[in-house]
C-alpha cells in the first residue's frame, strides 16, 4: 500500500487510476464554498460534528444539500461492520458510509486527514484557499471494539476544558473508550450531593510532592479541583457525541485516603487514628484502605447511586462498565484489626485475599442487579474472580491469560507496554523518568493478545488501552508530552490489522507520522519531539525513578 499518511492505517485503500489533475475544477477531489452535507437518516449527529469542525476551519458553511454535485453524502449501510466504513473521495461529491453511526464517524475522521493538517485548527488561515483531497476508496474496520486510554486525574487534576480536548484527541485517533480514574489516596474528584465532603475536604491537598515519592522537592501550594455532576453530564454526552464510552472508576478497597480523610469512619479507626488522616500529598501506596464494614458498602452504594444516573449505560457500548479499582490494597491494617478479623470469621473466609475478594464480589453482585458490569485491575482475580467481572491486566499479560482461561472479558493494558507514564528514552534529558523505557517503536510493536491463548480465549480479549497515570505529570503540557505521540503508535496497534510484531513496518509508520506531527501541531499537542525533549519540556534536578530493562514483549 502507497503511504497514505493516514494513522491509523487502513485496512484497504485504493488511489482512482489515472485521473487528471486539471487547472480550476475540472479533475480535482475537494471541497469549497459550495460544499453542503447530506445526513441520510441516522448520520445526523455525525453531520453536525463535521460540519462544526471543518466549518471552522475551513470557513464554509456546509450547509445540508441533496440536489448538488458538491456535497459530503453521509449514510448507512447494513453490510459494514458497526464501526467499520467506507470512504469514496471522488470529484467533487464524497461519500462516507458506515455500518453504524459510529462507523460513519471514524469515516469523518479520515476525511479530515486527507484534507491536510490544517482541517484541525479552529479556523481559516487563509479564506480563500482551495482544499483538495487525493482521490482514494478507503475500506476500514477496526480489529478491537475496546480502544481505550485511562486518564488519572486524581493524582494531578485536570479542568473539564482539558478532559474535553483529551476526548477529542481521542477521537482524532479513532479511539473509543475514556477511563476516567477520578479517586485516589491524592484526590476525590466527582461531586456526590449525599456526601458532600468528599469534594469539601477530599479534593485538595495542602501539597504536592514533586517528582518521585523519593525526591526532597515539594511544590508548597494547594492542589486540587472537582467535576461537578453538570460537568459530569457534559463530559458523558460530548464523549457520546464522538462514539466514545466513559467507564468511571472509583478506586475501593485501597488508593482510597481521599475519601477516609472527608469521612474518618470508612477507615480502619479500631488500629489508626483515622480523624487524623489527610489527604496524600506524596506517591506510592497507601496503607489506609476502606475497613470492611456495612456502613462502608451502604456509603459507596450511596456513591454509585449518583454516579450511574451520571454514567448512563446507554450512552455507548461499553458505558454500562463500571470500574471500581481493586488494585494494591495493603493488607497490614486488615490484619490487625479485631473489626476485620471478626469478619473474616463472620463469613468464614480463608484470609484478607478472600477479604477483599468478598469487597469485589459485593459491588459486582449490586452493579449487575442494575444492569451493570464490573470491570477492575486484575487483583480482582486474589482470592477468587468475581462472577461476571472483567479484568483490566497491568501486571504484565498473566492475569488476561487466567482471567481469559476462566472465560472473563479481558482489556489488555500491561504496564511494560502501555504506561505511557514510563520514560520514553533513556536519556538524562527526559524529564521526571519512571520505570522502564518505553519508546515510540517499542508501542507500536505491542501485541494485546497473550499469545499462549486459543482462538476461543482469545475471543475474552475485548481490546486495550494506554494507562495514563499523573504522579510525575504537573500540568496539562506534561501529559501531553508523556502520551503523544506514543498514542498515534498505540491507535494504530488497537485499530488495525497489523502482522506479528517483529514484522511490522515501523519505518512506514514513522513516515506517516512524519504528516501526523502536522496534526498534532494544529491540536495545540505538545508532543514529545523524535530529536528530544525541548529545552521547556525537561525538568532538571528532580528526582524520577528510571528501571533498567523489562520484561520481553508477548
Amino acid at each position: 500500500m502507497t503511504d497514505s499518511g493516514l494513522i491509523p492505517a487502513p485496512r484497504h485503500l485504493a488511489w482512482a487510476p489515472g485521473r487528471p489533475r486539471q487547472e480550476g475544477l475540472g479533475g480535482r477531489a475537494g471541497i469549497d464554498a459550495r460544499t453542503t452535507i447530506e445526513a441520510r437518516l441516522g448520520t445526523e449527529g455525525v453531520a453536525r460534528w463535521l460540519r462544526a469542525t471543518l466549518g471552522a476551519a475551513t470557513g464554509f458553511g456546509l450547509g445540508d444539500g441533496h440536489d448538488t454535485d458538491h456535497r459530503i453524502v453521509l449514510g448507512i449501510d447494513p453490510h459494514l461492520a458497526p464501526e467499520g466504513y467506507r470512504l469514496v473521495v471522488e470529484g467533487r461529491t464524497h461519500r462516507i458510509e458506515g455500518g453504524a453511526p459510529a462507523g460513519v464517524f471514524w469515516g469523518a475522521q479520515t476525511f479530515r486527514q486527507l484534507l491536510g493538517p490544517d482541517a484541525y485548527r479552529r479556523a481559516p488561515l487563509r479564506p480563500d484557499r482551495d482544499w483538495e483531497l487525493p482521490e482514494v476508496t478507503v475500506e476500514d474496520a477496526p480489529r478491537f471494539p475496546w480502544r481505550g486510554l485511562m486518564l488519572d486525574v486524581s493524582r494531578h487534576f485536570m479542568p473539564k476544558e482539558g478532559v474535553l480536548r483529551h476526548l477529542d484527541l481521542l477521537a482524532a485517533h479513532k479511539l473509543n473508550v475514556f477511563h476516567f480514574h477520578l479517586t485516589d489516596d491524592q484526590g476525590w474528584r466527582v461531586q456526590i450531593k449525599r456526601f458532600p465532603r468528599l469534594t469539601e475536604v477530599g479534593s485538595w491537598r495542602a501539597r504536592t510532592k514533586f517528582g518521585h515519592r523519593a525526591s526532597p522537592l515539594w511544590e508548597e501550594k494547594p492542589h486540587g479541583g472537582f467535576y461537578t455532576q453538570d460537568d459530569i453530564r457534559e463530559i458523558v454526552a460530548y464523549a457520546a457525541e464522538r462514539h466514545i464510552s466513559v467507564v468511571p472508576e472509583i478506586d475501593i478497597p485501597g488508593h482510597s485516603q481521599a475519601a477516609i480523610a472527608a469521612y474518618p469512619e470508612l477507615g480502619n479507626s479500631d488500629v489508626i487514628d483515622t480523624a487524623s488522616l489527610t489527604v496524600w500529598d506524596s506517591w506510592g501506596v497507601s496503607k489506609n484502605v476502606l475497613a470492611p464494614t456495612d456502613d462502608t458498602l451502604r456509603f459507596y452504594e450511596g456513591v454509585f447511586e449518583e454516579l450511574l444516573d451520571l454514567f448512563p449505560a446507554d450512552a455507548g457500548p461499553f458505558s454500562h462498565f463500571f470500574h471500581i479499582g481493586g488494585d494494591e490494597c495493603a493488607k497490614e491494617q486488615w490484619e490487625r484489626s479485631p473489626a476485620a478479623q471478626a469478619r473474616i470469621q463472620e463469613l468464614d473466609l480463608a484470609d484478607e485475599d478472600e477479604l477483599q475478594s468478598w469487597f469485589v464480589r459485593h459491588f459486582d453482585n449490586w452493579l449487575s442487579a442494575r444492569g451493570r458490569r464490573l470491570i477492575g485491575w486484575d487483583e480482582i482475580l486474589e482470592g477468587g474472580l468475581a462472577d461476571g467481572a472483567a479484568v483490566s491486566s497491568w501486571r504484565g499479560y498473566q492475569g488476561g491469560i487466567t482471567a481469559a482461561r476462566a472465560g472473563h472479558d479481558v482489556v489488555m493494558c500491561p504496564e511494560q507496554q502501555v504506561y505511557l507514564d514510563y520514560r520514553q528514552d533513556a536519556g538524562e534529558d527526559e524529564p521526571v523518568p519512571i520505570a522502564y523505557v518505553r519508546t515510540l517503536e517499542d508501542v507500536y510493536r505491542f501485541e494485546p493478545v497473550p499469545s499462549e491463548l486459543t482462538e476461543a480465549e482469545a475471543r475474552h480479549v475485548l481490546g486495550t488501552q494506554a494507562n495514563v497515570w499523573t504522579e510525575v505529570m504537573e500540568d496539562p503540557a506534561r501529559v501531553d508530552y508523556q502520551v503523544f505521540p506514543r498514542l498515534a503508535a498505540f491507535a494504530e496497534v488497537a485499530w488495525s490489522a497489523l502482522p506479528a510484531p517483529a514484522e511490522r513496518d515501523f519505518a512506514g509508520f514513522e513516515r506517516r507520522m512524519a504528516a501526523h506531527y502536522g496534526r498534532l501541531d494544529a491540536l495545540g499537542v505538545a508532543y514529545r519531539p523524535p530529536g528530544g525533549p525541548l529545552p521547556w519540556q525537561k525538568r532538571p534536578g528532580v528526582l524520577g525513578r528510571p528501571i533498567e530493562g523489562a520484561p520481553p514483549n508477548v
